[in-house]
């Protein structure tokens, strides 16, 4: 196969810790898809696991890039050693030459030196995906009637920017119970904490009495939807609507609500964007069933 062509630019990988490939990066998102990651930097920095591989300038420009860091995921119950592709991208000057052939080549020799047993990523281009192996998962969301408000709790908002809040969330992100036994994330603090920047209709809430931290959305009178929770004892949505104070006739959940004590009618989730996995090619998912928003990357 082809060779790239790399004329005037060299290839790192693993430069997250220098500021000046960090703003790289940055702008390259930014200038690709509208995207300011640069938050991550006051919300605890990027993922720890995180293995950038790009090709620069001599001036620093990030030309191509495309990341991948551990996402551990449940499956039909089953805890999968996994890995994440994020931050893929080429400048326009640079298309055409290879260079996200390459990326993409680097990035999955490194996951099998890693020992991963799954990649999984989202993407609009499911064809640049599909000659490595990857596949569409079918994504699922829940819509029922609302449950009746169930107990006495208070809840509070929550500001990630703010330390104590930020700390908070470390926290319980750090000893999160997965969201559902089908498909959810095992353990993604960064993704969590960078899509509430996204999002400017995603409301965080803590529940004192539950400790449990709530993503929830109320786009009109009535209608919750429910995007994720996080806590080491998951609540049910009737004790979450009392918390939060809401009177609501339907609900909605981005995951499958097997763990929040309620059930809804399974509808084709439609977000522009498909959840690709590589690996596990005898499996599918047992019930219908989506990632969180809130995991998205």
């Amino acid at each position: 196969m082809t060779a790239a062509d790399t004329t005037g630019l060299r290839f790192r990988q693993d430069y997250f810790s220098d500021p000046a490939a960090w703003v790289a990066l940055v702008s390259l998102l930014d200038d690709t898809f509208g995207i300011d990651i640069d938050p991550l930097r006051e919300l605890g920095g990027a993922d720890p696991t995180s293995m950038p591989f790009g090709w620069f300038t001599d001036e620093g420009v990030l030309a191509a890039n495309l990341s991948a860091f551990a996402m551990p995921f449940v499956l039909n119950g089953r805890l999968v050693n996994a890995a994440a592709f994020q931050s893929g991208a080429v400048r326009p000057p640079w298309r055409g030459r290879g260079l996200y052939r390459d990326v993409t080549r680097k990035a999955l020799a490194w996951c099998e030196t890693q020992g991963f047993e799954a990649i999984i990523l989202y993407t609009d281009k499911p064809d640049l995906y599909e000659p490595y192996g990857f596949r569409s998962l079918p994504l699922h969301k829940y819509v029922g009637a609302a449950p009746m408000s169930e107990g006495v709790a208070t809840s509070r908002s929550l500001q990630p920017r703010d330390a104590n809040d930020l700390a908070l969330l470390q926290v319980l992100l750090g000893n999160r119970k997965p969201i559902s036994e089908t498909l959810a994330v095992a353990s993604s603090p960064a993704m969590f904490l960078i899509n509430t920047q996204f999002d400017p209709d995603v409301r965080l809430s803590y529940l004192k009495e539950s400790k449990a931290v709530i993503a929830w959305k109320m786009p009109a009178a009535g209608h919750f939807v429910l995007l994720d929770v996080i806590a080491t004892e998951i609540p049910p949505i009737a004790a979450i609507l009392a918390g939060l104070g809401i009177e609501a006739t339907v609900v909605e959940t981005l995951f499958r609500p097997d763990r929040v004590g309620w059930s809804g009618k399974a509808l084709s989730y439609e977000g522009g964007t498909r959840l690709m996995l590589r690996g596990m090619e005898e499996v599918s998912l047992d019930h219908p069933a989506m990632l969180s928003p809130m995991a998205d990357f």
